[in-house]
Parts: C-alpha cells; sequence; structure tokens
C-alpha cells in the first residue's frame, strides 16, 4: 500500500479536484490501478474518504480523470510537420509514457467519458493522417493498427523480467543452462547471437516496428495524394 505524503509544503497545498487527480496518478504508479481506491487515495493526501468525494463523485469519475492525464503527457503531432515523422514522433511519446504509467495500458481506450485531453488527442491524430491523404475509413484502419502496436509493445515492455540495455542475460542465461542446446537450437541461435550480444535492448525493437507500419501505410496512400509538408 503506498505511504501516504509527509511533505509540509504539500500538506497545505488545498485539496483540489487536480490534485486529488495526479495523486490518483501517484497512487496508481506505485501500486498499480488495483491499489487505487478511494481509501488509499486519501490516505496518501492526507485526508478522510469524504474530503476525496467532495471533489470526485466516485472511482470512475477519477479513472476518467487519470486516464485523461496521461493523455495530456503524450505529445501531440503537429500540422507543420511530415505526417511519417509526426507520428512517430507521437508514438515513441505514447510509448515512454506508458513506461512511466504501465497500468493505463489496459484503460486509454476503456473509458466512455472522454475528457479533453483526450478527445484533443485522438482529434490530432485523425487530423494528421487526413492531411495526409488517407481517406477516411483508411484513417481509421490506421489508427487502429497504429495504438494496437504501440498498446501491445508497451504491454509486452511492461510484462518481461528484465529492463534495460544488458539486462536479458541475467534471466536468459539461467534458462538456456536447464536443457540442452540440441533440443532448441532456434533458441539457443537466437539468445547467443542476438539477446545476448552486449547493448542488446528489448526497446531497441520499437522503432524497426513501427517503420514497418508506416512504411506500409505510405503504399495505400492513394494516388495523388498530398502529405503534409
Amino acid at each position: 500500500m503506498p505511504e501516504p505524503v509527509h511533505d509540509s509544503t504539500a500538506d497545505r497545498t488545498p485539496l483540489s479536484r487536480d490534485r486529488v487527480l495526479r495523486t490518483a496518478v501517484a497512487v496508481a504508479d506505485q501500486g498499480g490501478i488495483t491499489g487505487l481506491t478511494i481509501r488509499s487515495l486519501a490516505r496518501q493526501l492526507g485526508v478522510k474518504p469524504m474530503s476525496v468525494y467532495y471533489h470526485v463523485a466516485n472511482k470512475d469519475e477519477i479513472l476518467d480523470g487519470i486516464v485523461d492525464l496521461v493523455f495530456a503527457e503524450i505529445d501531440l503531432p503537429s500540422a507543420d510537420g511530415g505526417w511519417r515523422s509526426e507520428l512517430r514522433r507521437r508514438a515513441a511519446s505514447a510509448r515512454r509514457v506508458l513506461v512511466r504509467h504501465p497500468w493505463a495500458i489496459g484503460l486509454l481506450e476503456s473509458r466512455s467519458t472522454p475528457g479533453p485531453a483526450t478527445l484533443r488527442h485522438h482529434d490530432a491524430v485523425i487530423g494528421t493522417l487526413r492531411r495526409a491523404g488517407f481517406p477516411v475509413r483508411l484513417t481509421a484502419q490506421a489508427y487502429a493498427l497504429l495504438d494496437s502496436y504501440v498498446y501491445g509493445f508497451a504491454l509486452q515492455e511492461a510484462s518481461l523480467p528484465f529492463h534495460g540495455p544488458d539486462s536479458a542475460a541475467d534471466v536468459t542465461e539461467p534458462i538456456m543452462q536447464g536443457f540442452s542446446p540440441d533440443d532448441y537450437p532456434h533458441l539457443v541461435e537466437m539468445a547467443t547471437e542476438h539477446i545476448l550480444q552486449p547493448g542488446y535492448d528489448f526497446g531497441d525493437q520499437f522503432g524497426f516496428g513501427l517503420d514497418l507500419i508506416l512504411d506500409g501505410l505510405a503504399a495505400l496512400l492513394p494516388d495523388g495524394a498530398e502529405p503534409a509538408p
């Protein structure tokens, strides 16, 4: 369970909806979404649960609010850049945000009352694809494909038992010691020639897959479509 905040400056900050929601994000970051309750949130704020209810009606409103805060952290694609570079920048930003808030991976598209940051984000991505020349139907398909990749990669990355460069060896080597190389030759080849090489980082695969998707989308642009300058 998250420890309550004891900073005297924070304790003197008046309670507000924004403070409640930002503290809820911190609670979820520390203990996951299952650890976020009105009681745990009140404890972190150093107030009684009824004080929280003055600013948010229930947990659903909290979830709506913290999802909107997460969307607000993701870089919006700019109308001034090329569609590929802007969508690549947006996807990389979304992945970084989900690394900070892994509990949000399954929540970003689950809320039926999206907030302004969420709506602004969706509108900006759709606008980028439309300005590039994608028809409405293909825009919807492209957006779903991009988010499926970003969220799926973030989920896999968060679930791995290792993180960062050169950390895979601590998990991979003990596994390999438990079986004969002759039984699983392709796994051994992959491990020795790729995963156990110096500097290996699973996260480096993200750009490779993203570029494949963007290349495929570029090939689907209708003839005569004008990409954004």
